[in-house]
């Protein structure tokens, strides 16, 4: 699944699945079964430790959905713990320079192409099928970089230039606030900042992704060659459903909420 899901993105195909917040194998499987391209697991700001991350990736496993980890950090343990847990890739949050894109690389590859180490983890069969991840692991493992920064957006060129990145993506809640471009009166500003490190990306043959939290404008990111979109999350899809359903039914009755 790692492996479809690496080359499906690489493609261009548009790839469209939300975070996954609810520490519970259960929020995975129904959020899976609803039939998204992937779901990636929100460690960084969701409350899920790496001792939960196996049994969520193995409930997405259920219904044959690729689990991405958006990774708390940079250290290149919590990158290890998500990609031995089984996860087909990971998102890297907060890079801001050539260095820290260019660490992300070296702790998602084995040497030579980097330094992950190598460990009986969930992905490797427990250790009974070491050699045969060891193959396949640095074509198959997906790695996605967040750029959401002032520095990131600046640096941008030099950082989708570092070989071993797949996917740029760009998250415009921490992006606005980091540039100044908060309310309507920043939408212009955050909107030209999207599209030059959407641009950069797919300048330097990198797949350019971004968060959004309603399916509103996702056609008119597309057009601007963005293609893997990370939409809202099952927290916010189970919230929404709630309110519509009770905002139906109190309308067929009449009443109003209290």
């Amino acid at each position: 699944m790692a492996s479809n899901m690496r080359q499906r993105i690489l493609s261009g195909e548009t790839l469209i699945g939300p975070f996954a917040a609810i520490p519970h194998p259960v929020a995975i499987e129904v959020t899976a079964a609803a039939g998204p391209d992937f779901l990636c697991i929100d460690a960084e700001h969701a409350q899920i430790g790496r001792e939960r991350l196996e049994d969520l990736i193995r409930a997405g496993d259920v219904h044959g959905v690729p689990m991405l980890v958006r990774v708390p950090g940079h250290a290149p343990e919590q990158i290890a713990a998500a990609l031995d847990a089984g996860a087909a890739g990971v998102l890297v949050p907060r890079v801001s320079t050539v260095a820290e894109a260019q660490a992300a690389v070296t702790a998602t590859r084995y040497p030579p192409q980097g330094a992950r180490g190598v460990g009986p983890g969930r992905a490797a069969a427990y250790g009974y099928r070491i050699p045969d991840y060891l193959e396949s692991a640095n074509r198959t493992v997906l790695l996605a970089i967040q750029v959401e920064t002032a520095a990131g957006l600046a640096n941008i060129s030099q950082i989708a230039a570092v070989e071993g990145i797949d996917v740029i993506f760009i998250g415009p809640g921490d992006l606005s606030v980091s540039i100044g471009a908060l309310g309507p009166e920043g939408r212009e500003l955050l909107q030209a900042a999207i599209v030059t490190i959407a641009s950069a990306a797919t300048d330097a043959g990198r797949i350019a992704g971004i968060f959004r939290p309603a399916p509103d404008d996702i056609a008119a990111w597309r057009g601007k060659g963005i293609s893997f979109f990370i939409l809202a999350s099952d927290t916010m899809f189970l919230g929404a459903s709630v309110a519509a359903g009770l905002a139906t039914a109190r309308a067929a009755t009449g009443d109003k909420p209290a």
